[in-house]
């Protein structure tokens, strides 16, 4: 689908320098743009490719000043914030590109779902029993949603999701691909013959409206009741959330994070890729916490910003780093004064 400089402008608020009519159906990076591409230029470090690329438009700030002569066949579209402009022209054109509609012969859906007005059902997609499928929601091939799911209006479940028994997700929201929600969670009891008896998971798992789910990740039903992802958390890929866990509003969790059973984390929290949080604790309101740290006991102080294993204050983390880093000089010193204690030591017992 091809886009006008003239629309792009009309949608972005924005005043054209060059062909009103320069046309393009790709976006790229500017300095691998091509012929019928639309970039972007809000970091000055890269100015120096506006004045060579290939690329038929670049959307850039109002004041940016031209230090030399662009390409002839290059469009120029001023905007207030070209990073945010140019985000909400991917935004539109990634809505574009997926606005698949219809249900694919080859799915297969109970009469007893209740499928929603203007879907996307595609190929060899199973819908269980009793489940409930709103409005514009679109579900992409082979994904297995099971009895008496619910999704929200406009979410979108991409290829390959396994969506188990009784999962409930809001409006709005996007599972990506591979994501497994309501599996079973870890729980098995040990016996007398040391052998370890399965639990039965008889929970589900709910999603509030507008959460991104990461590819691969994988989300287990609760032991009873719920695990719960609140209102606009966003997961990155492959995160682990176990049984009975509960993430606040606005969360962000980057990849490779594990989360124990039945661990609270508050709203509005960040949390970096490769961490990993025990089970059974809290972590209060806004709290950041670095890459591979480890979380083996609550946190309850808000706002508070964490880095280790065990995590520490990142304050006293980076002093604890800095002395960390001196050990190796520091144990050269502690043997050079070995030796000379010892020399001194010796001539004082060889003396008459």
């Amino acid at each position: 689908m091809k886009f006008t400089a003239l629309q792009i402008s009309e949608i972005l608020d924005g005043s054209i320098e060059g062909d009103p009519q320069a046309s393009v159906s790709e976006v790229a990076k500017i300095e691998e743009g091509k012929s019928g591409s639309i970039s972007f230029l809000a970091n000055p470090k890269y100015s120096e490719f506006l004045y060579h690329t290939e690329a038929s438009i670049v959307i850039l700030n109002r004041d940016f000043k031209l230090e030399g002569k662009i390409p002839e066949k290059l469009t120029l579209i001023r905007v207030d914030d070209a990073y945010a402009s140019f985000g909400a022209l991917l935004e539109m054109y990634n809505q574009v590109k997926n606005n698949h509609l219809g249900i694919a012969d080859s799915a297969v859906i109970s009469d007893s779902a209740t499928i929603g007005e203007e879907v996307y059902i595609g190929a060899n997609v199973v819908i269980g029993e009793q489940v409930k499928i709103g409005k514009g929601v679109k579900i992409h091939p082979q994904s297995f949603i099971g009895d008496n799911v619910e999704i929200g209006e406009g979410s979108v479940i991409y290829s390959a999701c396994q969506l188990y028994s009784e999962t409930k997700v809001g409006k709005h929201c996007v599972i990506h691909a591979g994501v497994i929600l309501g599996a079973d969670g870890f729980g098995f009891a040990p016996n007398q013959e040391n052998n370890y008896k399965k639990v039965a998971q008889i929970g589900n798992v709910i999603i509030e409206d507008h959460v991104e789910v990461g590819a691969n990740s994988c989300i287990d039903r609760a032991t009873l009741g719920s695990t719960i992802i609140r209102k606009g958390v966003k997961l990155d890929n492959l995160i682990q959330v176990a049984h009975n866990v509960e993430i606040g509003e606005n969360t962000v969790i980057a990849a490779q994070t594990g989360i124990a059973g039945s661990t609270k984390i508050g709203k509005n929290c960040m949390i970096g890729g490769q961490v990993g949080i025990v089970g059974h604790i809290r972590i209060a309101d806004g709290v950041k916490i670095a890459a591979q740290s480890g979380i083996g006991n609550s946190v309850e102080k808000e706002n508070s910003i964490l880095q280790g294993s065990p995590a520490i204050p990142i304050g006293d983390f980076k002093r604890a780093y800095v002395m960390f880093r001196k050990l190796p000089e520091l144990n050269r010193l502690a043997n050079n004064l070995k030796e000379a204690f010892d020399q001194i030591k010796n001539s004082v017992s060889n003396q008459p």
